[in-house]
């Protein structure tokens, strides 16, 4: 699978040519660090001085390398296809390589990073149900209305909640028929490709 970077990614990864195999080494520390700990002008202004560039440029080309390596580690795109990718970005070839290998050894903990920003979604513990039908009130004596009331038990970081919902049976069978339609397009060889990169 390869990278599709948008030409203002290219843009902005077309400064790594003009500078020293060192600094791009450096620009890919910066690049993890960033993921860690968030951005820090004082560290483009530095780099910046020392280059004799504009702080910006610094900036959007440790963005675009963040993003390559990102992109990629989410993806967890094979030494081939991560060499094909930057391939078409027409660098040198000592360039490719020290891009693959800043991939290589940083892959493992970018995942890491990515998976501590993922936010933590509650899962599904347990169900009860009950159907409670209306046949008449005061002031309609023959009425059918039709409640199914969930009461659904989730988990998160150990903690148990409740929520209970209700709603009217056509609804239901409406809901129960996309996730029906939800969970046969899981099995279709696209989905199933998604889901093996993203682990």
């Amino acid at each position: 699978m390869l990278l599709d970077l948008s030409e203002e990614h290219k843009e902005h990864l077309a400064f790594l040519p003009r500078v020293d195999s060192a600094v791009v080494a450096e620009f890919g520390r910066i690049a993890v660090e960033f993921l860690r700990r968030g951005s820090n002008p004082k560290v483009y202004e530095g780099a910046a001085r020392k280059l004799n560039v504009s702080s910006d440029t610094v900036q959007h080309g440790v963005e675009g390398l963040t993003y390559l390596l990102t992109e990629s580690s989410k993806l967890m795109i094979s030494e081939l296809d991560f060499q094909d990718s930057v391939f078409v970005l027409g660098f040198s070839e000592e360039l490719n390589r020290l891009l693959l290998q800043l991939y290589l050894d940083n892959r493992k903990e970018i995942r890491t990073i990515l998976s501590e920003l993922a936010p933590d979604l509650p899962s599904y513990h347990s169900l009860e149900w009950r159907l409670d039908v209306q046949l008449a009130s005061r002031s309609l004596r023959q009425q059918i209305k039709p409640a199914v009331t969930i009461k659904l038990h989730l988990n998160q970081n150990g903690e148990h909640s409740t929520e209970v919902l209700q709603t009217d049976p056509a609804t239901l069978l409406h809901l129960v028929q996309k996730l029906e339609q939800a969970l046969e397009e899981m099995k279709t060889n696209h989905c199933r490709r998604v889901v093996r990169n993203i682990k």
